[in-house]
């Protein structure tokens, strides 16, 4: 198994359209909630510009080392904004996991 850190992205759209109040809601939120995650480093909540992408948010954060990724996975918050906003408002999502 390699080792490093790790670059975890998820590109998402949501149900609402990307310039409303709830979708800025669900980023503010998103940010508060999964970079107060204490193994989650470098957290961003980004928007994609190139229409070259079907997504329209990136949540981008890093990890320095699988241990912490798969504690990021576990963690009570990050499993609580996954059952209750991820599942209920993103419309469509792709999650990228990169080795720096």
């Amino acid at each position: 198994m390699e080792t490093g850190t790790i670059r975890h992205m998820a590109l998402f759209t949501l149900k609402v359209p990307a310039d409303s109040r709830e979708a800025q809601a669900f980023l503010k939120d998103g940010e508060e909630i999964l970079s107060g995650i204490p193994v989650v480093r470098q957290f961003e909540a980004l928007r994609q510009v190139s229409a070259k992408c079907e997504y329209d948010f990136c949540f981008s954060m890093e990890f320095a080392n699988q241990e912490d990724y798969d504690s990021y996975n576990n963690h009570p918050d990050h499993q609580a904004f996954v059952s209750e906003r991820w599942e209920t408002e993103v419309a469509k999502f792709q999650e990228i996991d990169l080795l720096k």
